[in-house]
């Protein structure tokens, strides 16, 4: 059983109810968490996956569903994921969450238990979804607490009728703010938590303890927007705590993960993270926070910036979640062109961090499945997106990439007056004399460089350099690598993983 905390994990997100469809079909009958096979979780532990997130496991209630029934706009989307769309299809937000109790329909809190005991005994983590800013709107806290929640105006309601909903709360009607983010309107599912109640701060600290009690970590949905100054600037006046007590500016995430971990020290937390506040979500204490930026960088092909990004922080790059598509982006198969993708994949899972992998991504499905939506459509397994793939995740079994040390390398010119060299981006992972040279041609021609390798164990030698996501192996003398760099010429968007070994044995 491998249990032990990798410097640098690999993660599975995999959405509920899309999997236990997939097995409800099979079966021709309702699935539940009970019976999910355990192939599927020894394919998991196999591919050397030490999380698993499963997306959507909470209770949902029938408010959240009908919202997402009801609008027009969101139902030609779900369309477009699914073309046979029907109403029974359409379940709801996972991000509605009406209480933190497993769903009924995925066998309850028992079931997950005992999906969560198979799981440890394959070495597999069990990480579920904790959301912060906002709950369903028939969640049992708006008519027991509706002073949770941001209030509104009459006049709000009828200037921002995106923003807010009246409902009734204690016998009387009260006007509450949607979810929301800044710079859209409001989740019309959700209602706004108000963090400046301190009561409300204990609740939700008392939450986040009690799924910790069920899970060994948690992706917190949108975990920036309770911090201080976004929550601020956000609601303004508006989340003054009426009719009581005084309102609390600290820092809520410091507190309630100490709580949490004073529940379970093992305890792991994933912010979902934008806007440049990654850092300071990581001095909170959050274990990881998501890499948005080297994703967008990959995506625009640009070399430079992600070479640049790349340059931050060695512990900042440890606690990066680094995914090429998640639940919220576009499928990587649709996003980036066929000859690209490998490159992208390469830079993204071979880089420090937390490998963050999203359900058929490694089958190549390109139809992207809306969250409040239930079943996905049919389609084949990309056979070369596959074995892509397959080579990736056995690199990320080797131990120098999963505990070991990474290096940026420099890379220089072929020759004078040849600026193909800045395409390249090259790094070392390296660990008890064994070594892995990673180098990409993220560029649309062909290009050549020589990389600058640490002289450290080379001099005297002689090395073999297999490629691990090719077919090509090279034999090199240590004192040349040592003095002028490792030479290359790379086809567009050219991947290497190179194995290094002495001839001869011994440690290189």
């Amino acid at each position: 059983m491998r249990m032990k905390h990798p410097l640098h994990p690999s993660l599975y997100q995999v959405n509920a109810r899309l999997w236990l469809g997939d097995v409800a079909r099979g079966l021709g009958r309702p699935a539940t968490l009970d019976d999910v096979p355990d192939a599927d979780l020894d394919r998991l532990a196999a591919l050397g996956f030490d999380w698993v997130y499963l997306l959507g496991a909470w209770r949902t209630g029938p408010a959240g569903r009908a919202v997402s029934r009801s609008r027009e706009d969101w139902r030609r989307g779900f369309a477009e994921d699914l073309p046979d769309l029907a109403d029974a299809d359409i379940v709801g937000s996972p991000f509605a969450v009406q209480s933190y109790d497993v769903h009924e329909d995925f066998g309850g809190d028992a079931a997950l238990a005992r999906l969560r005991t198979r799981l440890r005994s394959r070495g597999l983590r069990l990480m579920l979804d904790f959301v912060p800013n906002h709950t369903a709107i028939d969640h049992p806290w708006v008519t027991g607490h509706p002073d949770y929640y941001v209030a509104g105006t009459e006049d709000d309601l009828a200037r921002e009728p995106d923003n807010y909903l009246r409902v009734r709360a204690g016998g009387r009607s009260v006007v509450l703010a949607y979810g929301r983010d800044p710079y859209f309107p409001g989740w019309p599912d959700t209602l706004q938590l108000n963090y400046r109640h301190p009561a409300l701060r204990a609740a939700m600290a008392g939450e986040l303890a009690r799924v910790a009690a069920r899970c060994d970590g948690v992706r917190c949905d949108m975990a920036m927007l309770v911090l201080p100054d976004v929550f601020a600037r956000t609601w303004g006046d508006r989340s003054a705590p009426r009719d009581g007590p005084a309102p609390v500016d600290e820092p809520f995430w410091p507190g309630a993960i100490a709580e949490a971990r004073a529940t379970n020290p093992g305890f792991r937390l994933m912010a979902e993270a934008y806007w440049d506040l990654e850092w300071a979500l990581q001095q909170q204490g959050f274990d990881w926070t998501y890499d948005k930026r080297l994703y967008d960088r990959l995506r625009g092909l640009d070399a430079g910036a992600v070479r640049g990004h790349l340059t931050a922080d060695a512990e900042y790059q440890r606690k990066s979640a680094r995914f090429l598509e998640n639940h919220d982006e576009p499928r990587a198969a649709a996003t980036f062109a066929p000859e690209v993708h490998p490159a992208a994949a390469t830079l993204t899972y071979l880089v420090p961090g937390l490998r963050f992998v999203h359900d058929g991504q490694l089958e190549g499905r390109r139809s992207r499945t809306s969250i409040h939506i239930g079943r996905r459509r049919d389609e084949s397994v990309d056979p070369m997106i596959q074995c892509v793939y397959e080579k990736l995740l056995k690199c990320l079994a080797r131990p120098e990439v999963r505990d070991g040390r990474w290096r940026l390398l420099e890379c220089r010119p072929a020759w004078d007056g040849n600026p193909s060299w800045d395409r390249f981006l090259a790094f070392l992972w390296d660990a008890e004399g064994s070594r892995l040279l990673v180098a990409v041609n993220y560029g649309p021609t062909r290009g050549q460089c020589y990389v600058a390798l640490p002289p450290e164990g080379l001099r005297g030698g002689a090395f073999r350099l297999e490629d691990l996501l090719g077919d090509e192996a090279h034999d090199r003398e240590g004192d040349d690598l040592a003095a002028r760099g490792l030479y290359l010429d790379v086809p567009a968007w050219g991947h290497h993983a190179f194995a290094v070994a002495r001839l001869g044995g011994g440690a290189s």
